[in-house]
């Protein structure tokens, strides 16, 4: 620390310059007194209030540098001008003292306070610069912490997600398989019902087929008889001869099978949905010899008849209606008749309603086949109302608990606009003396008649919406393929069959036996 330096007393021009002879002025005794400063105060005294200043004064620089960045060096006081000087004859006493050895102390004091401080600002700004970069170092310790733990953070994160997709993965497999073990359960429960199903079912047809035996038995005629003209006379001889004399089927047996199908009873539609089969078939050298080729037309007629047909007068009501219909002269009395006489037999209790009432002895003739059945005849005065007979027959059936009424109309001819208005109007009145009647809307047709029985059933469906078709005659004709015209064209099912005159010979239509009993 630079010394401040100290104070000298400066001689005025008035002091330096050469004084004038002063007059000897005769030397009194004076007695001595003390030295006096300043402001009248004694020398000393002047002394000790002058080193005080200095050290406080040296005290504030030195704090002042302790506590300041690089400050500029103290300015060193400046010396005020002595007060003038005295008049002449007042001359003034100056005395300079040398420094004591307690001013000096202090100052060295001072001086190494000022070196200490400057030390210890080097030393405190040498540890800010070491905070500083500590304060970095961490920092960066820090940043790289974080992000050590933020990618731990992520890498858990991510193997927690591994982990649950995992589980997912294997609970979704776990739930697949179990629904694959349930589906296969489930597909050999149902295979097992559907045999079990297919059994019975077999089982039901065996036995039906051994009670159909049973009844053809008693009653002499079967299916196959009824078939016999039409498998020996109709379109079924000419087939069976084009079959066997063909030995490769080419386009000219083709042509022949579309004649003969053509000119059959089947109607063309129907016709021509077997010969294009058969065309097909040979197209895709499928029909390799003649055999192929009935197997062929043997196998779409099995699918054409094949309908679900309502072979049992039960369901509807009770009593379950049935509505009879068809021209004239096609075995409608008589198929009433022996159904009625079925139903008796079957323990079922029968009203039956004579609504023909324009045909001469037409009620008389009904009335016979009701005697003959055990059934219960509703009738009405010749030429009335049909619709009040029905709606009078179904009330009754209604008290009495009867189970069925097959009601008998009229023989319109299909042809006569008027008397196809006059069913419609007796539907109607079925349905008003009990809603959803009738249950059953038969059709009857006779066989011979050939492809004009499919323009009648199309008469009479439009008319009054046909469900089932009884074909009667069978065994009298050659034409029995026009089963498989009505099966197909119109998508009615044949519910039963006529092949005799006796009750039993009004047999259930059954699909498959009359395929065998067609081609075999």
């Amino acid at each position: 620390m630079t010394q401040a330096p100290q104070p000298r007393t400066q001689q005025t021009p008035a002091e330096t310059a050469p004084q004038p002879p002063q007059q000897q002025v005769p030397t009194v005794p004076v007695p001595e007194k003390p030295s006096e400063g300043p402001f009248g105060l004694p020398v000393g005294d002047v002394v000790g209030i002058a080193l005080v200043a200095a050290f406080v004064l040296l005290m504030v620089l030195a704090a002042r540098r302790l506590f300041r960045r690089k400050a500029p060096p103290p300015t060193p006081p400046k010396v005020e001008a002595p007060p003038p000087a005295l008049p002449a004859e007042v001359p003034q006493l100056r005395i300079e003292l040398p420094r004591t050895q307690a001013e000096l102390a202090r100052l060295r004091e001072a001086e190494e306070a000022h070196l200490g401080a400057e030390e210890a600002t080097a030393q405190r700004r040498s540890l800010e610069a070491e905070a500083a970069r500590l304060r970095v170092t961490d920092a960066e310790a820090a940043a790289r912490a974080e992000a050590g733990a933020r990618a731990a953070r992520e890498r858990e994160q991510a193997l927690k997600r591994d982990e649950y997709r995992a589980r997912k993965a294997a609970e979704d497999e776990a739930k697949e398989r179990r629904r694959q073990e349930r589906a296969e359960a489930e597909r050999l429960l149902a295979e097992e019902e559907a045999r079990a199903r297919a059994e019975v079912e077999a089982l039901e047809r065996e036995a039906r087929a051994a009670e159909e035996r049973k009844v053809q038995a008693q009653a002499g005629l079967t299916l196959a008889d009824g078939l016999d003209k039409t498998r020996s006379h109709g379109f079924m001889a000419r087939l069976n001869g084009l079959f066997g004399r063909t030995r490769q089927v080419d386009e000219s047996v083709l042509g022949e099978l579309e004649e003969i199908l053509f000119t059959a009873d089947i109607g063309v539609r129907t016709a021509s949905r077997l010969v294009d089969t058969a065309r097909e078939k040979a197209r895709r050298n499928e029909l390799a010899s003649a055999d192929g080729m009935k197997a062929v037309i043997r196998d779409e007629v099995a699918s054409i008849v094949d309908l679900p047909a309502p072979r049992t007068l039960e369901g509807g009501g009770p009593p379950h209606v049935v509505m009879v219909v068809g021209v004239n002269g096609a075995g409608k009395t008589t198929t009433i008749g022996k159904l009625a006489r079925k139903l008796t037999d079957a323990g079922r209790r029968v009203v039956l309603a004579a609504g023909d009432t324009f045909r001469a002895a037409a009620t008389e003739q009904l009335d016979v086949w009701a005697e003959r059945a055990g059934a219960q005849l509703v009738k009405g005065p010749e030429g009335g109302d049909p619709g009040s007979v029905v709606f009078e027959a179904i009330r009754k059936a209604q008290d009495s608990g009867a189970d069925v009424v097959i009601a008998d109309t009229a023989g319109r001819l299909h042809t006569k606009a008027p008397l196809m208005e006059e069913l419609r109007k007796v539907r109607r009145v079925m349905d008003k003396a009990l809603p959803g009647a009738p249950h059953t809307v038969l059709l009857v047709l006779d066989a011979t008649m050939g492809q004009n029985a499919i323009q009648q059933a199309k008469q009479f469906n439009e008319a009054v919406g046909v469900n089932a078709i009884a074909l009667t005659k069978l065994d009298g004709t050659a034409k029995g393929g026009v089963v498989i015209g009505i099966c197909d064209e119109l998508r009615l099912p044949v519910a039963w069959v006529g092949v005799g005159e006796r009750v039993e010979d009004l047999r259930p239509f059954e699909p498959r036996e009359f395929v065998s009993a067609l081609f075999d």
